[in-house]
């Protein structure tokens, strides 16, 4: 529940994106309901962020990792300096996704009071065409990519898309913790809402709040007409921690249903639709080292 006079702390975690950053900066110093700090993890400080953090005319700590730590490591760090500072609330941007309205912060907590809510998430666009969602949200048997869809919808229950704008409340992040490090990057919002969904607290995703975020589609590849898609990024790096952090999500409690449909959807995606033997073995190899627990980075 919120309240007068709760303190609102926003985290930002940033690397190498420095215009990107000043533009989430500019939407959090927009909002109606202003912040009461910001809280930016710099992942690399060889092109230091301080000064667009300090332009950025916020109340701010700026904090440069000497170690990369990946989205995980610097959204723990975050989160923590924030609750340390006493934080009611802890605000979650990325530096390449920002707020799209000055009321974005005032709607989710107001959605929080009304609902009862301990996490409540925007509805996430697409940046380049707002009117499309950035990650398409299933809703009962149907895929949902449009925010039209949600015109008529007051709460979204059991669902978010953490980190773009999500705003966890700090007995939510006493219950669930903060992100797992050693997932560095990819699958490190999953496996948060696996344990939202785990701890039995309310939360959800209000449409009327707009996050913007550039689209997360164009790495999932329909495979059997279309009717299921399968993930393949680009670059190897982002395979590594795509499928090995995956592999150790599956293995967790509330997700190990998964493994199943899993195997026959990768199976099928890498030796009939790519005919690509060796990188089937690949995502098999690294599925399996997420089971296992080998965190170790390439």
């Amino acid at each position: 529940m919120t309240a007068a006079g709760q303190q609102v702390v926003a985290v930002i975690v940033t690397r190498h994106r420095t215009e990107l950053l000043a533009e989430s900066l500019a939407a959090i110093a927009a909002q109606t309901r202003p912040v009461d700090h910001v809280v930016v993890v710099d992942n690399g400080p060889d092109q230091s962020a301080a000064p667009v953090v300090e332009a950025s005319g916020l109340d701010a700590t700026y904090l440069p990792s000497q170690r990369n730590l990946g989205g995980a490591g610097g959204f723990a760090l975050g989160m923590l300096a924030a609750l340390a500072r006493g934080a009611d609330w802890v605000w979650c941007a990325d530096d390449d996704g920002r707020a799209a309205d000055e009321a974005v912060l005032a709607t989710l907590l107001d959605a929080a009071r009304r609902h009862g809510l301990a996490e409540v998430s925007p509805l996430v666009a697409d940046m380049a065409d707002p009117e499309r969602l950035a990650f398409p949200l299933r809703r009962g048997l149907r895929w949902r990519r449009l925010r039209s869809d949600f015109a008529d919808v007051d709460l979204l229950p059991r669902y978010a898309s953490l980190f773009n704008g999500a705003l966890f409340s700090a007995e939510a992040l006493d219950v669930v913790g903060v992100p797992d490090y050693r997932l560095f990057f990819r699958g490190d919002e999953t496996e948060v809402h696996r344990r939202l969904l785990r701890s039995g607290l309310p939360f959800g995703t209000a449409p009327a709040a707009l996050y913007l975020h550039p689209e997360g589609t164009s790495e999932f590849e329909p495979i059997l007409g279309g009717h299921l898609s399968a993930q393949y990024p680009a670059s190897d790096v982002k395979r590594f921690y795509t499928y090995r952090n995956r592999g150790y999500l599956m293995a967790q409690p509330g997700m190990r249903w998964l493994l199943p449909l899993e195997l026959v959807r990768f199976s099928w995606f890498f030796l009939v639709s790519r005919r690509d033997p060796v990188g089937w073995r690949e995502w098999l190899r690294l599925t399996r080292s997420g089971r296992r627990e080998r965190f170790t980075r390439p």
